[in-house]
């Protein structure tokens, strides 16, 4: 059985991007910690004075990964030979070798690396075409009445899945123990070359879950879509966000912002990374008090998509291919946007 669509399973995410590959907090000064982008295995490291740098995690030498070895000073050092690497990916030292013989001209990919919201960006593209490439710019994230929930996960599935979990609200049947009978409905869309919009407005019909006052405001809706609450999702790529912004309200309650890092060659693996930035209500500490809830609640909601999503992909390498016959014209216009601006994956590997 062959889908509708073009196979968007076989398109990769782009490199040429900024990426968080780490959050601050998980390497601390003189240590190395292993990542990887689909695949390509990255060494990020510390330096004593605090800042960061990305290589190959690879010793030019043997091979080895050099997240074995040690950071000394603003160096790494490979634990097999001790071959000692600066921050630029270039030999400065074989201990064995005399004061007079030359350190052969050998080096590794360096990568540029920023810190910025309290995580580990990675340029993993051409390096040619770093200067025309912007930096995800979050200006909610420094406001002081707004207080921000990360998520590092990773996910078995490729990274199309969850582009399409959080564009599609149709979905919500599936969160029904958590929102009850909350009715998302498709107000408009719009679309780009590199980018696609929608927007939702939502109405409680049935049993309603304390997890829908999570998303509503508890007041009671009219039929205006002036009186609803509007929740708005971008796939602006390679990165996505949400908005909700309740009735009578003059900016968004929340703002989540999000990408899928792939981690293996095959990008069927993939780690999510998000940011989830809420509005404190006007009581000073009251979010302090019902954050463990707000915790709670969306990690349930992660965890029951994240089922779906890695069912899907499940499916998709049981059948040998993509069997999807999708129908909602806003998801299909959503693979066109990742086909257009992904990379082919080789089928051979």
């Amino acid at each position: 059985m062959k889908s509708n669509q073009p196979d968007i399973r076989q398109t990769g995410l782009h490199p040429d991007f900024w990426y968080p590959l780490a959050r601050s907090a998980s390497l601390k000064k003189g240590k190395m910690l292993s990542v990887s982008f689909a695949g390509e295995v990255i060494v990020l490291a510390r330096k004593k004075d605090g800042d960061v740098f990305a290589l190959e995690d690879r010793c030019a030498h043997r091979q080895i990964p050099l997240s074995m070895g040690v950071v000394e000073g603003n160096r790494l050092k490979c634990g097999y030979h001790a071959w000692e690497y600066e921050d630029t990916g270039r030999v400065a030292k074989i201990p064995y070798l005399g004061k007079d013989s030359p350190a052969p001209p050998r080096c590794i990919r360096n990568y540029p690396c920023k810190e910025a919201y309290d995580h580990i960006f990675v340029y993993t593209g051409d390096p040619k075409k770093l200067e025309h490439i912007s930096f995800p710019e979050l200006p909610v994230w420094h406001r002081t009445d707004f207080k921000t929930m990360y998520f590092e996960r990773e996910v078995g599935c490729h990274y199309s899945f969850m582009h399409e979990n959080l564009m599609d609200m149709n979905h919500q049947f599936l969160h029904r123990r958590l929102l009850g009978g909350l009715k998302p409905t498709l107000i408009e869309y719009c679309k780009g070359k590199s980018w696609i919009e929608a927007r939702y407005k939502f109405e409680s019909g049935g049993k309603r879950r304390i997890g829908a006052d999570f998303l509503m405001d508890g007041s009671k809706k009219g039929t205006d879509s002036d009186d609803e609450d509007i929740m708005t999702i971008r796939t602006d790529y390679p990165y996505q966000s949400l908005t909700l912004q309740r009735s009578g309200d003059e900016e968004p309650a929340l703002h989540l912002w999000s990408v899928y890092i792939p981690v293996t060659l095959d990008q069927r693996i993939h780690k999510s990374f998000g940011m989830l930035m809420i509005k404190k209500p006007p009581i000073p500490g009251l979010i302090y008090l019902f954050w463990p809830f707000m915790r709670w609640f969306t990690e349930r909601v992660f965890s029951e998509d994240r089922m779906a999503v890695m069912a899907e992909q499940q499916a998709y390498d049981r059948q040998g291919g993509d069997w999807n016959n999708e129908v909602f014209p806003l998801i299909l216009d959503l693979r066109s946007v990742l086909i257009r601006n992904g990379i082919p994956l080789d089928k051979t590997d």
